[in-house]
């Protein structure tokens, strides 16, 4: 149509496709335009959460949700403030897909299947008269004077970047000629590998309330551990990673952490658990009678770690044994040498500067009709469908095109 607002959307991930659909559906005439430089489209998605796509987490309170950010909280609340949690439950249901909340707050579709999310976005592409263009890679984007831009030698009125975190900062070079300050990638949401540790041959086991802290440091998450056969895993870590990102990264990977595997922090109130339990436990094996919620054979391991006899009775169990064994409970120490990342699922802490965006419209202060959304910027959440709110509110807002 003559005259009609034509917009480039560059990404053809989550944050890229809710722009397209945001911006064709305030701006009904405009030609929306979605680049993907791969030939598939949303494979974040469709990998993600094993495969049912962790949609997003039932925390409907702006203020509350954007404290699950380690970088960007603070501005994406303003954002927020326009399209929330409930705001992505309302369009997935009034679309045909029905979200669940499971007990950790994360939100799947009830078919468990990432597939109708992916199918959604499409479909709603597809309806709204999106022109998808997959294996276009944008190799020149130039602003023009008095406005507007060159994108591969095409016009266009205006442009929302949504190309994703990048691991090197070189695949931010592109933004940073167009002016934006990028502050340096770094993992975020990562598992802590832990060479030569004999807890590996624990592999598949998990610790169900563990309190995780980073030695040296002010670190500290509480919930799940996961051990893995390069080390340890779970929401309980990968929080403490996110939270981490850029420290941990200045450290080359390579600090202590100190579990305390039950989750108590007070000695004393274990002592006194363990007192409590004594009557029903006195007579039996300390390897057949655990005081406290863990896996029997993890219970095993640190009875072996605190080098107490896991066939002596606990009556026969000395107050110099129980002391060590409370103190292994408490404050048991492993070296991390090294981390692994989801290649496919990465999430990274950096990209274009917070400062230079304004979180209200999402539109670049340094260059105007420029807009950005998701991973890109310098915002990332911790595990539970925090990342991917924040490509829906972000792609949201910069459709709006305000």
């Amino acid at each position: 149509m003559e005259g009609a607002l034509k917009v480039a959307v560059i990404g053809g991930g989550a944050a890229g496709f809710f722009a397209a659909l945001s911006a064709a559906k305030h701006h009904p005439s405009a030609h929306v335009v979605l680049f993907e430089k791969t030939a598939k489209l949303l494979s974040k998605v469709k990998i993600s959460g094993g495969g049912r796509c962790n949609v997003t987490h039932h925390c409907f309170s702006p203020s509350a949700l954007s404290k699950h950010y380690p970088r960007g909280g603070k501005q994406l609340k303003k954002a927020l403030g326009t399209f929330q949690a409930s705001d992505t439950v309302a369009w997935f249901e009034s679309r045909g897909v029905a979200l669940k909340t499971e007990g950790d707050g994360r939100m799947f579709p009830v078919t468990d299947s990432s597939q109708t999310i992916v199918d959604c976005l499409v479909r709603e592409a597809d309806r709204h008269g999106v022109e998808v263009r997959l294996q276009s890679p944008v190799r020149e984007l130039t602003p023009l004077a008095p406005g507007g831009f060159t994108l591969n030698g095409e016009r266009f009125d205006r442009v929302i970047v949504a190309t994703g975190g990048s691991p090197k900062r070189e695949g931010l070079a592109w933004l940073e000629a167009l002016g934006h300050a990028i502050v340096d990638p770094v993992p975020s949401l990562f598992t802590f590998n832990m060479p030569g540790s004999d807890i590996t041959d624990l592999m598949g086991v998990v610790v169900p309330d563990a309190l995780v802290r980073i030695q040296g440091t002010k670190l500290i998450q509480q919930g799940p551990v996961l051990v893995t056969h390069w080390g340890m895993s779970g929401p309980a870590i990968l929080k403490l990673s996110a939270w981490g990102a850029r420290e941990l990264a200045e450290r080359g990977y390579a600090f202590s952490v100190q579990v305390n595997w039950i989750g108590i922090a007070n000695e004393a109130e274990v002592t006194s658990a363990i007192d409590d339990a004594m009557p029903d436990i006195r007579k039996k094996k300390v390897a057949n009678a655990c005081p406290f919620e863990l896996p029997k054979k993890f219970w095993a391991f640190l009875l072996a770690r605190a080098e107490v006899p896991a066939d002596a009775a606990w009556l026969d169990l000395g107050k110099k044994a129980k002391n060590k064994l409370v103190n292994t409970l408490l404050n048991d120490v492993y070296e991390v040498r090294g981390k692994t990342t989801f290649k496919e699922e990465f999430v990274t802490c950096g990209g274009v500067v917070l400062g230079e965006v304004d979180f209200a419209t999402m539109q670049s202060r340094v260059v105007p009709g420029l807009y950005f959304a998701g991973e890109v910027l310098d915002v990332d959440g911790v595990t539970g469908g925090f990342n991917f709110q924040a490509a829906w509110t972000t792609g949201f807002v910069a459709g709006r095109l305000g």
